[in-house]
């Protein structure tokens, strides 16, 4: 009896330290496009008064995603997106070529960190569809406020997309 309560223990032991390690192994990727932009005809415009917004209530929705790295494109629109969200939290920006998504897909995979990628309506999904290997729709130059999040763990990976607008509305409103 005492040998079946011992094998019992060990087994649940086993069973509970390979789920923490499978926890533990787990990672998110978040993906975003930068916000919204000046439409000024040029090839690197700022950020609209609405874009500095949403890149600020992006910075506070993040603050408890324990984010290890952040990515932006090397464009003003992009860094300008992830600017508050850096200087909150100490993060040290990376820059990467969105003509080299597949390998920015493999750093992020080999790292094995939770991290932000600000990246454009073309390259977002791209990314997602290298990470996930999966169908992610297509953005319109005109939306803004997809959040698409990739969640990689050793039984697979997960995708969500989810609007920033619902966990984040923006309102005309700059506040104090």
């Amino acid at each position: 009896m005492r040998v079946q309560l011992l094998f019992l223990s060990l087994l649940m032991c086993s069973v509970s330290s390979t789920g923490m390690a499978e926890q533990q192994n787990s990672f998110t990727l978040y993906l975003v496009r930068h916000a919204e932009k000046q439409a000024d005809g040029s090839r690197d415009p700022a950020l609209t008064d609405a874009g500095k917004r949403r890149a600020e209530q992006l910075a506070t929705w993040f603050q408890d995603k324990n984010l290890e790295d952040v990515w932006s494109s090397d464009y003003r629109r992009t860094r300008d997106t992830v600017a508050p969200l850096v200087a909150d939290s100490g993060l040290e920006l990376s820059i990467y070529d969105p003509r080299e998504l597949q390998a920015l897909a493999g750093t992020l995979l080999d790292k094995h960190h939770n991290a932000l990628v600000v990246g454009h309506s073309n390259t977002t999904p791209e990314l997602a569809r290298l990470l996930c290997q999966c169908v992610v729709a297509e953005m319109d130059e005109s939306e803004y406020d997809r959040l698409i999040v990739v969640t990689v763990s050793a039984g697979g990976t997960a995708v969500k997309t989810l609007t920033q607008n619902a966990l984040l509305p923006l309102t005309d409103d700059p506040g104090p």
